[in-house]
């Protein structure tokens, strides 16, 4: 799993967790990867550093700097959550095998959302298959 800065043609800025290079590389040629905040498909990848951990107590300087998350920043969170899941089509416990419908192009390319077992989301990871496993804001926060 790789971790990777992206950039959408609106400037925003994002982070998006892909089984590699390639299946990023794979899904973005295919519209797949959309900005969280404007759900634009037009995503580029932005160069970064590795961060190689030599020892348990080596930390990042901003690691060492940084204060823990406060509140703010959960409510943002929270808020992106509830924009992405409003905008995503409820497929419900058809989660696992739309999202491999639309990965393999036996569906249409779309944001999905719905239900899936820790297992079930393990597999779609291990086939190279972006899921983002999370809390959904309850009902009267999405619609």
């Amino acid at each position: 799993m790789i971790v990777l800065n992206l950039l959408c043609d609106h400037g925003h800025r994002f982070e998006g967790w892909f089984a590699s290079g390639e299946a990023f590389r794979d899904q973005s040629d295919r519209h797949l990867v959309h900005c969280p905040q404007c759900q634009t498909s037009e995503v580029s990848q932005l160069p970064s550093a590795p961060h190689v951990k030599r020892s348990a107590t080596d930390v990042a300087p901003l690691e060492k700097a940084a204060p823990p998350a406060a509140a703010p920043g959960i409510a943002a969170l929270h808020q992106a959550l509830a924009t992405m899941a409003r905008q995503a089509e409820n497929v419900g416990e058809r989660f696992p095998e739309e999202a491999r419908r639309i990965h393999y192009d036996e569906a249409p390319a779309r944001t999905i959302r719905g239900v899936a077992t820790a297992d079930e989301t393990r597999d779609l990871l291990e086939e190279g298959i972006l899921v983002l496993p999370a809390p959904i804001p309850p009902d009267e926060e999405i619609h």
